[in-house]
């Protein structure tokens, strides 16, 4: 049984991602790590509108009778608690993110935020892209490095110690597009303010 305080953790995080516009009405997923146990929205579920009955409890290491309803995200999440430190997974489809992943190899912050929290964010290909062991093997190391990775065509995956902190990472990631695509969209050359700027490519 899930407790209540998750429960409002998923509730909250669910409810925010769909009111920021970064997920559709059935689209994400969220899940924590409890030890060698996993909590995860069930597959198809609305993350603004989560219910007791949408959270499935499942394990790290091997399936039991709840995984046949848990996201088919399953096998990502579990790779990246596998092979990271994080205690806690978002992923969205945020759509001014998800336009840039099909004109970029790596996505570079201009704005102030999203220049201190992101410096940089990859950008990854699979030619499977919803659950798929590609994507598992990608994620897992590529998150090993950086806290939030972008799925080209998908979305991004985030990861940190609370939902809330990889839900701000996955909120300011989507600005930080938004951004760029309306500076872009002005037609005149961004100009530099940050101390130190040249080194977010290299991060």
């Amino acid at each position: 049984m899930t407790s209540s305080a998750v429960l409002e953790q998923f509730q909250t995080i669910g409810r925010d991602l769909f009111l920021a516009g970064v997920i559709s009405s059935h689209g994400g997923n969220l899940s924590v790590r409890q030890g060698d146990r996993i909590l995860i929205t069930r597959r198809g579920s609305m993350l603004a509108r989560l219910e007791e009955r949408d959270i499935i409890e499942t394990g790290l290491e091997e399936n039991d009778a709840n995984v046949m309803l848990a996201s088919t995200e399953i096998g990502v999440h579990r790779a990246i608690y596998q092979g990271t430190s994080a205690q806690a997974i978002v992923h969205a489809h945020p759509p001014y993110a998800i336009a840039r992943s099909l004109v970029c190899e790596e996505i570079v912050p201009v704005d102030s935020e999203g220049s201190y929290l992101l410096h940089k964010v990859p950008v990854v290909s699979a030619e499977l892209t919803a659950g798929s062991t590609e994507v598992a093997g990608l994620l897992s190391k590529w998150l090993k490095e950086y806290d939030l990775v972008m799925l080209r065509g998908h979305g991004p995956f985030a990861i940190g110690h609370l939902l809330e902190e990889a839900y701000q990472l996955t909120s300011v990631f989507e600005m930080t597009c938004r951004i760029l695509t309306v500076a872009e969209g002005m037609g005149q050359e961004v100009k530099e303010y940050r101390k130190g700027s040249e080194r977010y490519e290299s991060w």
